[in-house]
């Protein structure tokens, strides 16, 4: 790349643009159907178009991947080997249409199959989640790291997507539940910031597409986290098959997380 990438530079764009674009539509826009079922608003497509141009005209080096993009387009940006933005413009669209205050903006970069940086952004709260590799993690101007509290499974938080579970651990999550009390806020990208902000405390969910995660279990990483795939590979694959994700903010926990989840899975 020819001109360095200036994560302070991303953030004021990113920002920006979700003040611009998202609030001013929020619970105001109606819903389209995509041919999968999910649900896309004017709101969706003005902040990817948005965020594509202010991108570009930043980087003219880097692609842009965005989820309002044909299957077809987006493999062919992951098989150019280029290095690549990852935009989720709006996670949480169905919140967002409904009036349910929780969605964000997504966006990673992807260099040599790799997230150099990661950034989640909620307009609602004006809270903008930060990372680079190796680098740590932010929330706004803030050091973002996990509190390490010893905590047991039976005291803590989980967000868990039910719906994306195999019928057996759902069952076995929702009649014999290890956890203190449980969460889904419909935004993956959320999911993982909130988890890295230590407003809860274990994660599962069954299947997520990369726009939706890797800004986001970055950010968790970067702050100190732990996570894999239900199969115990790493969460993010620089692939367009969607990926399970397990994490916990502490290494022993997310130990019993993962051996709970095993049992109930039988």
């Amino acid at each position: 790349m020819h001109r360095p990438v200036e994560i302070n530079t991303v953030s004021d764009i990113v920002v920006s643009i979700g003040k611009k674009a998202l609030l001013p539509r929020f619970a105001r826009v109606e819903r389209n159907i995509k041919p999968d079922g999910s649900v896309v608003t004017d709101a969706d497509l003005e902040c990817q178009s948005l965020l594509i141009y202010q991108l570009g005209s930043h980087w003219k080096d880097i692609d842009v991947l965005g989820e309002e993009m044909t299957k077809e387009e987006q493999q062919a940006k992951l098989e150019s080997g280029r290095p690549l933005w990852c935009l989720d413009p709006l996670d949480g669209t169905t919140n967002f249409v409904s009036g349910f205050p929780v969605f964000s903006i997504s966006l990673s970069l992807i260099i040599d199959n790799e997230i150099r940086m990661g950034l989640v952004y909620d307009p609602m709260r004006d809270e903008l989640f930060a990372a680079e590799k190796g680098r740590g993690a932010k929330l706004n101007s803030n050091k973002l790291g996990l509190k390490k509290i010893p905590r047991s499974l039976k005291r803590s938080i989980a967000i868990v997507d039910f719906k994306r579970l195999s019928p057996a651990l759902a069952t076995g999550l929702a009649t014999q539940p290890p956890f203190a009390s449980m969460r889904s806020i419909g935004s993956v990208a959320l999911d993982w910031c909130w988890l890295a902000a230590s407003r809860c405390h274990v994660y599962l969910h069954g299947r997520q597409n990369l726009w939706d995660y890797s800004a986001g279990n970055l950010i968790f990483s970067e702050a100190g986290g732990h996570s894999s795939t239900l199969e115990d590979e790493p969460v993010f694959s620089n692939k367009l098959e969607p990926r399970s994700a397990v994490g916990a903010v502490e290494a022993e926990l997310f130990s019993e997380w993962k051996n709970q989840i095993k049992a109930l899975s039988r």
